[in-house]
């Protein structure tokens, strides 16, 4: 399931609305609709931040004209949580075993060693 991406800005939790990316030949910042797909040099930004950013002296700002709809959970999301929801709900499961030795006598790939005094 897809999760709802948040604001890029440290400590923001509200959801993405507009995706900022910067045209460093031009001096350009550039906001506009959230992108399908988060990319590496790009910022999501909720509204509020969308609206309100600011950039250097000299460089220009282009906007999406228009407001920012956040986009809608699609059928496929939606499923994918009905069903998250009714297995978490299932009473039927069988609780979990311990986890099976390896061959070197380990669980996993983890182990504990003894302390040293």
């Amino acid at each position: 399931m897809r999760s709802v991406r948040k604001c890029s800005r440290t400590g923001c939790l509200e959801p993405a609305v507009a995706t900022l990316t910067y045209a460093y030949s031009d001096s350009t910042a550039v906001v506009g609709p959230l992108a399908t797909a988060s990319e590496p040099h790009s910022y999501d930004l909720c509204e509020a931040h969308a609206l309100r950013l600011t950039v250097p002296k000299g460089w220009e700002v282009v906007r999406h004209e228009g407001a920012f709809a956040a986009p809608d959970p699609s059928a496929d999301e939606l499923t994918a949580l009905a069903e998250a929801v009714r297995e978490a709900g299932r009473s039927d499961k069988p609780a979990p075993g311990p986890e099976p030795e390896g061959p070197s006598g380990r669980r996993g790939h983890l182990r504990v060693l003894p302390g040293r005094a």
